[in-house]
This record gives structure tokens, sequence and C-alpha cells, in this order.
């Protein structure tokens, strides 16, 4: 199935090369989860903080087990420091 992955800041070299506006139209198994997504596109775990489906917060606990849909939206941002 297709979905839009989006990764922001220091994630963004994680996406294909095709990617415009730090997100790309990608190909995923259907039924995926987020945590399946982050692992084929090796976006690191650690650099994982902030996690969106089509604009609604996933928590970390849902993120293994709940499916994406096609055309979702997946959203990730790493932490952010600053002052």
């Amino acid at each position: 199935m297709k979905i839009t992955l989006k990764l922001f800041a220091t994630l963004s070299d994680k996406l294909p090369a095709d990617a415009s506006a730090n997100a790309a139209e990608v190909e995923v198994p259907d039924d995926a989860t987020a945590t399946q997504i982050i692992d084929q596109f090796q976006v690191p775990g650690d650099m994982v903080h902030l996690v969106l489906v089509n604009g609604v917060y996933l928590p970390p606990e849902s993120r293994g087990t709940q499916a994406l849909n096609p055309n979702d939206a997946l959203a990730i941002w790493p932490p952010v420091a600053g002052g």
C-alpha cells in the first residue's frame, strides 16, 4: 500500500531521493505499523520522538500495534533541543 512518509529535521536524509518538502509517497506492506515503517526506512529508534498519523499523535505504546491504512500520512520528528 502507499502512504506519505514525512521525516523532519535530521531524519529527512532517510527519505527516498525523490522526496520533496520532507515528504515522499512510499510503498509499505499492507497493515504496516509505524514501527515497521521506521525499521523499513532505517530511522534510528532513539531518534524517533514525535509520531503523528494523519495529524493525530500516536503514543509509543501504539506504534507497534496500530496498523496504518492506504493513503495515511506518517510524520516523524526527532527529539528537539534548544533554548
